[in-house]
């Protein structure tokens, strides 16, 4: 059963968000901190240093909007195929409805044949009896 594969895997898709977004964080920041250490502690004009702080930031920033619609793209997906798992079990678990609603009917079918059956026994020995 689809349903049970994920239990069993522990797929929780919130927990893998929060998990993408923490990853994300922490990637800008260090892109950021070792893009400014290494400018820093190159000796350089003020121009230079402008200058070069101003590329990277650019680089950084390419790389955060790239690193974004990556994420932004598999988040669709795995929002597609949580939707898609959504609709097979639904129809599975009609399926199963509508099958326990017939056998349901055929027991109680049998049940009242046999309650039927029963009467007519009942009235038949009571018409021995007279």
């Amino acid at each position: 059963m689809i349903g049970v594969k994920f239990r069993k895997e522990g797929f929780n898709m919130a927990e893998n968000e929060k998990d993408c977004g923490n990853f994300l964080k922490g990637f800008v920041i260090g892109s950021v901190l070792g893009a400014l250490a290494g400018i820093l502690c190159t000796p350089k004009s003020g121009k230079e240093l402008r200058s070069d702080i101003k590329e990277k930031g650019s680089e950084v920033l390419k790389d955060a909007k790239e690193i974004y619609a990556d994420a932004s793209t598999k988040a669709k997906e795995i929002i597609e195929e949580a939707n898609h798992q959504a609709k097979v079990l639904k129809k599975e678990a009609d399926r199963h409805l509508s099958e326990a609603r017939q056998k349901a009917k055929e027991i109680l079918a049998r049940g009242e044949k046999k309650e039927a059956e029963a009467g007519e026994v009942e009235k038949g020995i009571k018409g021995e009896k007279k």
